[in-house]
């Protein structure tokens, strides 16, 4: 069951992910590649001038990558908190010796208690890209 919220997950945010590269990060990429040939057309400007050139057209794009993988970071740290929440939860009713009975019941709770956490966290992805599309638009 466990395994199943988590390929739900990973499912929704690689959707969700690849639709963010699709709409914005593509686009700067490209970009990000006609001004390095930009610079790199300048047969005037020293091997130097035209490294720092091609560094600052990749800027963009290096920040937006960080902004993605912090906000992700901070998703996947939120819905690990909740899980293990779950689990600290549980652990604190189970009690030293749980008979085979107490496991089984025990087992339910924590994977309902998951599959909370997943459906909440899947309710915050569609705000937490939306967020990432407005600041990566104006970037």
């Amino acid at each position: 069951m466990v395994e199943q919220q988590k390929q739900r997950i990973e499912l929704e945010l690689s959707r969700r992910v690849d639709e963010l590269d699709r709409t914005i990060l593509r686009k700067m990429q490209g970009e990000m590649h006609e001004c390095a040939a930009r610079c790199c057309r300048d047969t005037n400007a020293s091997m130097d001038s035209v490294q720092r050139c091609i560094e600052a057209c990749s800027t963009p794009v290096q920040r937006a990558q960080q902004h993605v993988e912090q906000e992700l970071g901070n998703f996947n740290n939120r819905l690990q908190r909740c899980v293990m929440d779950c689990n600290d939860s549980i652990k604190d009713k189970m009690g030293p010796k749980p008979s085979d009975e107490d496991i089984s019941k025990y087992t339910s709770m924590f994977e309902r208690c998951a599959i909370k956490c997943v459906d909440k966290h899947v309710d915050i992805l569609p705000g937490l890209f939306k967020s990432m599309h407005q600041v990566l638009g104006n970037k």
